[in-house]
């Protein structure tokens, strides 16, 4: 018997690296949120949506919304490069809703709508890879 304790496991390579790719583009969709939030926000007439549109909301709380998920997004970037487990938890739900949110914005701004909600399927992929969150890395 060894009086050693036993190491505690630590990540893999390739895990740290899909956590950095993770927090990377976690802070690239944020900035491309606030962007596309400002211009909302700051000129209603640069988003055309077809009439009849279900979810019909006035631009400016498409902006508003989209700019509170990119503030929320950074946030949980710069946690996530400080290595925090919560981070890891909380990025995944926030690149779900923004998913989300891209989706019922299509209407609006179509090809860059379907150019986030690719890079939020990737981010959550990333994280979700084993070893990724929740490990003994913080």
């Amino acid at each position: 018997m060894s009086a050693i304790p036993p190491r505690p496991s630590q990540p893999s390579g390739w895990a740290m690296g899909g956590v950095t790719f993770a927090a990377a583009m976690l802070g690239l969709i944020g900035i491309f949120q606030i962007i596309a939030g400002l211009t909302a926000i700051i000129n209603d007439d640069f988003f055309v949506v077809a009439k009849h549109y279900t979810f019909n909301l006035d631009v400016s709380a498409w902006g508003w919304i989209h700019l509170i998920l990119g503030i929320l997004m950074l946030g949980t970037c710069i946690g996530l490069i400080g290595g925090r487990t919560w981070a890891g938890v909380v990025a995944i739900v926030l690149t779900i809703l923004v998913a989300i949110d891209n989706f019922f914005f299509i209407p609006y701004y179509p090809l860059w709508s379907l150019l986030v909600i690719g890079l939020c399927v990737w981010v959550v992929w990333a994280l979700t890879r084993p070893g990724a969150v929740g490990g003994d890395w913080e």
